[in-house]
């Protein structure tokens, strides 16, 4: 396959929400050749105006509502026309070389359902791209790789994959708004006895952490409520069930005690912090109601 064949077969799709242009032009510049589809789920008319205007995009669409990572992805997938994708993180750049490495990986391992890249930040120091799966263990350091390896978990930060593979699983389970559903995907993955490979030679640059939203508060709020939310969402569908249920009984009338201590020592980040968490378990008993 020539290079300008490779470079058609392949769709990067890009969901965004607040995102900051000069990191995000940094991305797309890396992989001008590509079609991409780009999802905003902030309805950034600027942006889009922008980065039109600088780059060759094939879709761009603007959600008037923010849907959250998993159906944000998806819709881009059922847009996508190519027979392979990339997913893809707007604060991840990664270059054509690289691509190559993940296709070919992908292409020459018949059980292979995924590849991804290794991963390091802006000091060229190795980050975390894969792992174990959350019931097996925590993500807190990179594996030091000498070649290519196989890992349970991956990051959604960068996935290439087949879309006749991807639609064929069910896409991400769009219960996960922004947390957990690269995890719950690689658990299928396993489940369906395929692998995912890191490989080696093909390198990201991934900006770990970066928040896009400006207000403390708010942020604080996005992440504790959203992080325990998909947390009980992904256990809550695994064996690991009976652990969940133990944590809301543990922790919901703990977190009320929290926010009250909080609000008469004027502690407004742990009242936020505390107030995320105890909508998050109300908001899952109520899911677990509405189930049963």
């Amino acid at each position: 396959m020539d290079q300008y064949s490779f470079k058609n077969s392949i769709t990067i799709i890009i969901v965004l929400y607040r995102e900051n242009y000069n990191i995000l032009y940094k991305t797309l510049d890396k992989i001008r050749d590509f079609k991409k589809i780009i999802i905003d789920n902030s309805n950034n008319t600027e942006l889009k105006n922008k980065v039109e205007s600088n780059f060759d995009i094939e879709k761009y669409i603007l959600n008037k509502k923010n849907i959250g990572f998993s159906a944000g992805y998806n819709q881009g997938v059922k847009l996508c026309k190519t027979d392979f994708l990339l997913i893809l993180n707007p604060d991840c750049i990664i270059d054509s070389k690289s691509i190559i490495k993940l296709h070919e990986k992908l292409s020459q391992n018949k059980d292979c359902f995924l590849t991804t890249s290794t991963s390091y930040n802006e000091n060229n120091e190795l980050t975390y791209a894969g792992g174990l799966l959350p019931e097996n263990g925590e993500k807190d350091f990179p594996i030091k790789l000498e070649g290519d390896i196989c890992v349970e978990n991956t990051l959604g930060a960068c996935m290439f994959l087949k879309k006749k593979d991807f639609l064929e699983i069910g896409l991400f389970d769009e219960i996960f708004f922004l947390f957990f559903s690269d995890d719950d995907l690689c658990r299928e993955i396993k489940k369906k006895n395929k692998y995912i490979i890191q490989v080696f030679k093909s390198k990201c640059i991934h900006s770990h952490g970066i928040s896009k939203v400006r207000n403390v508060f708010e942020k604080i709020y996005l992440r504790e409520h959203y992080y325990l939310l998909d947390k009980f969402h992904y256990f809550q569908k695994s064996d690991k069930n009976k652990y969940v249920m133990r944590d809301i009984i543990e922790k919901k009338n703990k977190y009320l005690i929290k926010i009250f201590f909080s609000l008469i020592t004027i502690r407004l980040k742990k009242v936020v912090y505390y107030y995320a968490r105890y909508t998050a378990i109300i908001k899952f008993n109520n899911f677990l109601k509405k189930k049963n």
